[in-house]
This record gives structure tokens, C-alpha cells and sequence, in this order.
């Protein structure tokens, strides 16, 4: 037999789920009465007064109600359509019954848009889901029976203050709504949609940066980017066949419709984000997906240079992935950007071997100094700094950084010169090399040598004594592949040695088996031992 308390625990469940059906049966009936007979048109009345209940499971049901019955309106064209008159002003002369009718359900209509935006914001998110589906299926339907009165030899039908309130509304500034425009990405599916929405998003962004004066709006621009982040662009013209709303005139023309269009709307949408001034968090992110979400789809990427250069001088992480981008637009787009090396080697300091980036700085680091044609100056300064900086790094880096400087080596045969230098590790302190110098032209570093090497050598972890003496040979071609170690941690390290079985050495030729245990000796002849 179950408790009392479990008892009326079941029977409120029972209770709700019967109010839940009855105010779902209600709500039905009177939606169908609406669209069955204009006589029961003030029952609309009753639906949208549901849309303010404090019950999340009845706003729901009204809000389907509301969807259904103004879909069916708008396609019946039951709506009034043109610049909506003042309810007050069809009472005068000149307005049929059809068009009272019309005029007023056409304000119920817009009562109804008004309230489900206001849903978007609703605590619930089954709540704020329903209701922008309802939206987007209004946009839908409206697209196919426009509310405005269109000459379709000349101009194009589509939903766009609605689209664009939607937008807004996604993009809130006291609420997080991640989790709501992951939903409205299947909307952005359609090129249409995806247009108009990259159209809204720029004219909101300017009008709330301008209206809040360039301040840090944390949430509205997690919004924002969250929205952004969302858009999947076609690569190609022949991709572009989804449309929501399909444009019987001149389709071809309408400039949702082409991918040129799209692209130049998506690069004014990012640099209108991009050029005001972002949380430190939001540089990271955006950078992380620029080279390639972003850099292939816009007209021009090099105009990206006033965002990179900008996120350069945060520091740390950010100008790492900065350079990244930087050198994306160097690479694939011409980019002429001389101090790209500078900034790249200013970022060697200690700092490096410590950071949780550590193995993502070398990765890229690699990959900017792979190119053969780089000058012999540069690929000697880096060589030098990071040997430099070897001196004190932990032994997990430099398992890593002395493959790193020996493939840089390797990749440069004029810089063997810095091992094969050995008059300078005699008197380290006559090293010409000038580590303040933050221009690597100006280091100094050719005329010096890798004698930090050769001190490695002396480490007391044995791996790295090891990696160190290679140098104390003729360097094979064949680079050492870096990505196995740049993850290696100082856990794995110290895991690994407790593994190695300690090989059994023998101190003297009749191995002892206790301290003073043998009789024949001086403490055994001397003392009895038990």
C-alpha cells in the first residue's frame, strides 16, 4: 500500500494532466470554431488570453492554437492586407464587412506576433521553442500571402520586419539564448531565411552599440556570436536551391538568390560585430573558427586585418591564434604584413613551457617556420631564443622544444653554424647573442651558437641528457615528427620511469645478503653473532 504522501502526489499529477487535456480540449474547440464561422471570431479572444497563463503546459497549448488558426487565416487570405487602418477608423463610411472583418483579425494577428515575442524571453524553454516555431511558420505563411500589397513586375515579397523581430529578440541583452538560436538553425538551412537574417543581425548590432555607447555587453554579444557561429554559407551557386519563400517573379534577380549577395551581406555582418570592442573570452572564440568558418566566405578577408592586429595585442593565447589568422591571410590571400615574424617571436618568453596552450603555440609555431625560404637570420633567432629559454623550461618541454630546434636546423643547413660553434660554450658569457633585442633582424643571434645544448646535456633527467647530445653528431635529414610530443605531461613522464625496471648492478663479488651477517668478518670475529 502506498504512503499518503505518494498517494497525493498522484493524485495532483492526475488532476493536472486532466486540467492539461481539458484546457487542451477547450482550446482546440475554439480554434475551430474560429475558422469554421466568422460569428465565433471573439473566441480568438479567449485563445490569446491563455498565451498569458502561468502555466507552462497551457501557454504551450494556446500557443499552438494561435498558430493554427492564423496559418489557416493567413492562407485563406482572411487577413486585411495593405497599411493596417485604426479598428476606430473602419467604423466610419467606406469599409464592407469583409474588410471590418479583415482589419480586426488582422490586429488579433498582430496582438498574437507581439505576444509570442515576447514568449521568446519566457523562462520555460518548451515555452520559448513553441512560440518562435509559431513565428517562423507565420514568416512562412506570410511569404506566400504577403500582408503588404506587392507589384510583383517590380519588387519582392518577403517577411522582413517579422524576420527582423525575431532576430531581435533572439538577440537579447539581459538573457543567454544559446540554446534557443541552436534551434533556429534549422531555419538558417534556407538561403532566403539565412539572407535576411545576416541583414538583421548587422542593422541590430549598430543600433545597440551605438545606442549603448561601445560598451562591453557580455551577454548580447554571446548572443550575437552564438547566432553568427550558426550560419552555414554554400560554397556554390548551385548549392542555393532551399528557399522558404519561393519568389514567383523575377526570382532569379532577387538578390537573396544569389551567392555573391550572400557573401558580401555575411562579410558586412561579421566586420559590423567585429569592429566593436569584444570581451576577452570573445576573441578567442571567434578566432578559433575565423580560418574556417569565416575567411573563405567573405569577399574580401584581408579586411580582417583591423580585428587580427587588434586581438594580437591582448596577449597570450589570443595573439597566438591572431597570428594564425594573420598568417591564413598571408598565405591565401596576398596579405603583405612584414612585422608577422616580429610579433611571432615576441611571444617567446618562459611563459610558453607553462601555459595549458603550450602544445597548440608550438604546433602552429611549426607550421610559420616550415617554409625553406624563410631568411637565415629569422630561423638562427628562433633557434637561439627558444635555447635560450631551454635553460629553464620543466623536462616535458624540452623532450619537445630540442626536436623543435634541431628540425629548424634541419630545414636550414646554413644555420649548422650554431652547433658547430664550440669556442662559445667555453665563456657562455661572451655570447654576442642579445636576448632583450625583440627584433630578431637585430639579435645577433647568427654570430652565437647553441652552446645551451650542450648544458643540457648535463641534465639530471636522463631522457633529456639524451635528446640534448644529438647534437654532439652530424643531424640526419629526416625531421622528428613533434606532434607526438607536444602533449607529453609531467605525469606521463614520471609514469613512465616507475615502469623501467631497474637493472641489477653488482657492487662486489659475493653479493651481501645482510649488514653484518658473516662471521669472517671483523665485527663477526669480534662480537657473536646470533
Amino acid at each position: 500500500m502506498a504512503p499518503p504522501g505518494d498517494r497525493n502526489v498522484s493524485v495532483e499529477q492526475k488532476e493536472k494532466q486532466t486540467q492539461k487535456k481539458s484546457v487542451k480540449k477547450e482550446l482546440n474547440t475554439k480554434a475551430e470554431l474560429v475558422l469554421e464561422s466568422r460569428k465565433h471570431a471573439n473566441d480568438v479572444f479567449d485563445i490569446l488570453e491563455y498565451l498569458q497563463s502561468e502555466k507552462e503546459e497551457e501557454v504551450v497549448c494556446a500557443i499552438r492554437a494561435c498558430s493554427r488558426v492564423f496559418s489557416a487565416l493567413l492562407e485563406r487570405g482572411d487577413l486585411y492586407v495593405g497599411q493596417l487602418p485604426k479598428e476606430e477608423e473602419t467604423l466610419a463610411a467606406g469599409y464592407s464587412a469583409e474588410d471590418k472583418y479583415k482589419v480586426w483579425m488582422r490586429h488579433r494577428y498582430s496582438s498574437c506576433v507581439q505576444q509570442l515575442l515576447e514568449l521568446m524571453g519566457h523562462e520555460e524553454y518548451q515555452v520559448k521553442e513553441a512560440a518562435l516555431c509559431a513565428l517562423m511558420k507565420f514568416v512562412e505563411m506570410e511569404g506566400k500571402r504577403s500582408l503588404l500589397k506587392v507589384d510583383w513586375d517590380e519588387h519582392y515579397s518577403f517577411p522582413r520586419e517579422l524576420l527582423k523581430s525575431v532576430v531581435e529578440h533572439l538577440l537579447s541583452l539581459e538573457k543567454h539564448m544559446s540554446l534557443l538560436i541552436s534551434r533556429f538553425q534549422e531555419y538558417l538551412e534556407f538561403e532566403d531565411i539565412r539572407y535576411y537574417v545576416m541583414a538583421s543581425v548587422n542593422e541590430n548590432v549598430a543600433k545597440v552599440m551605438q545606442k549603448t555607447k561601445e560598451a562591453l555587453l557580455p551577454v548580447y554579444q554571446n548572443n550575437v556570436f552564438a547566432l553568427l557561429s550558426n550560419i552555414n554559407m554554400p560554397s556554390k551557386e548551385s548549392e542555393m536551391t532551399n528557399f522558404q519563400v519561393k519568389q514567383e517573379a523575377k526570382h532569379e534577380e532577387w538578390k537573396a538568390a544569389k551567392l555573391k549577395e550572400h557573401k558580401r551581406a555575411f562579410e558586412r555582418m561579421w566586420l559590423g560585430f567585429l569592429k566593436h570592442k569584444l570581451p576577452s573570452s570573445m576573441y578567442k572564440k571567434v578566432l578559433v573558427i575565423l580560418h574556417d568558418s569565416i575567411l573563405p566566405h567573405m569577399s574580401k578577408p584581408t579586411l580582417m586585418i583591423d580585428f587580427l592586429t587588434a586581438a594580437y595585442d591582448i596577449g597570450g593565447a589570443i595573439s597566438l591564434l591572431a597570428l594564425n589568422g594573420l598568417f591564413v591571410l598571408i598565405h591565401q590571400h596576398n596579405l603583405d604584413y612584414p612585422d608577422f615574424y616580429k610579433k611571432l617571436y615576441s611571444l617567446l618568453e618562459p611563459s610558453i613551457f607553462h601555459v595549458k596552450y603550450r602544445a597548440r603555440f608550438f604546433h602552429l609555431a611549426d607550421l610559420f617556420l616550415s617554409s625553406s625560404h624563410l631568411p637565415v637570420y629569422l630561423v638562427a633567432a628562433f633557434a637561439k631564443r627558444l635555447s635560450r629559454l631551454a635553460l629553464t623550461a620543466p623536462p616535458q618541454a624540452l623532450l619537445m622544444v630540442i626536436p623543435f630546434i634541431c628540425n629548424l636546423i634541419r630545414r636550414h643547413p646554413s644555420c649548422r653554424v650554431l652547433i658547430h660553434r664550440p669556442s662559445a660554450a667555453e665563456d657562455p658569457s661572451e655570447d654576442p647573442y642579445i636576448m632583450e633585442e625583440e627584433d630578431p633582424a637585430k639579435c645577433c643571434a647568427l654570430e652565437s651558437s647553441l652552446w645551451e645544448l650542450q648544458s643540457l646535456q648535463k641534465h639530471y633527467h636522463p631522457n633529456v641528457a639524451k635528446a640534448a647530445s644529438v647534437v654532439n653528431k652530424p643531424l640526419c635529414q629526416q625531421e622528428v615528427d613533434i606532434n607526438q610530443l607536444l602533449e607529453v605531461s609531467a605525469f606521463e613522464i614520471f609514469e613512465k620511469e616507475l615502469k623501467n625496471k631497474a637493472k641489477t648492478i653488482p657492487l662486489e663479488f659475493e653479493p651481501a645478503h645482510t649488514l653484518l651477517g658473516r662471521n669472517d668478518e671483523v665485527v663477526g670475529l669480534h662480537f657473536a653473532l646470533e
